[in-house]
């Protein structure tokens, strides 16, 4: 079959908020040569969150429109769907997030990577992780989910904080100085792992100076997300500036 000129060893169709202006360039830092991502909008406001009540109402107005997307990238024929967006991905534990793969899956004809599968695949693939820590930009009560779910693969979670962004833009402007003091009085002894989820949260090349400086995995979510991406697609690239994750395994 003919490949496209840029696009020769794949072409991502990447799914992500209208709000998110992480997600597209921290992809895009991250594409070696021939692969291309094509990022299609998950059109919504940008919400106020005030409260778990008001966080979990956001989350699921992108969740119902995300298949509106999804047909959108469809026009262009990509190889790969690949989620910029994760809150929802955790709900339910590891049988809402295979249910929810499954849908997409199914509607599409297309296989996906989403940011819970690949943060359980990148712990699994450094080893000798049982306990975490992680960060979020989200409420409370989307924090329980993400704990629900890394228990489900066998992760312990002995802190998490979530920082509670007032809105989907108010997460794009936390600070690299915030993200450190919240690693930092997340990290001790009895943690393996730092995780940050949230794609809208920059950290993916933070993520590197804090693993050399703690001496552990720190994984950032949009990091896992395209390293599982590249992986599936049997793209075997070592790429620096991210961390171990992308740049050993």
């Amino acid at each position: 079959m003919e490949r496209d000129i840029l696009g020769y060893r794949a072409r991502f169709g990447v799914l992500g908020p209208s709000t998110n202006t992480i997600v597209e360039p921290e992809f895009s830092e991250m594409r070696p040569a021939g692969v291309t991502n094509h990022y299609s909008r998950i059109v919504i406001k940008n919400a106020s969150a005030i409260s778990n009540e008001t966080f979990m109402q956001g989350t699921l107005e992108i969740d119902r429109k995300t298949y509106e997307a999804v047909e959108g990238v469809l026009t262009m024929g990509p190889d790969y769907l690949v989620m910029g967006m994760s809150a929802v991905t955790f709900y339910g534990g590891a049988e809402g997030a295979q249910k929810w793969k499954d849908n997409i899956q199914s509607k599409s004809g297309l296989k996906i990577s989403l940011g819970s599968e690949a943060v359980a695949a990148a712990l699994k693939a450094q080893g000798n992780i049982k306990k975490i820590a992680f960060l979020s930009p989200y409420y409370p009560v989307a924090n329980a989910e993400v704990a629900n779910y890394l228990s489900d693969h066998g992760y312990e979670t002995v802190r998490d904080k979530p920082l509670q962004c007032p809105s989907w833009h108010d997460i794009a402007r936390v600070t690299p100085s915030t993200v450190r003091e919240t690693v930092n009085a997340l990290n001790g002894d009895d943690v393996d792992a730092i995780v940050q989820v949230g794609t809208n949260l920059c950290m993916a090349r933070q993520a590197e100076r804090l693993e050399m400086e703690l001496n552990k995995p720190v994984i950032a979510i949009n990091t896992a997300t395209y390293w599982h991406a590249l992986r599936a697609n049997g793209i075997e690239d070592k790429i620096s500036g991210f961390g171990r994750l992308l740049s050993d395994f």
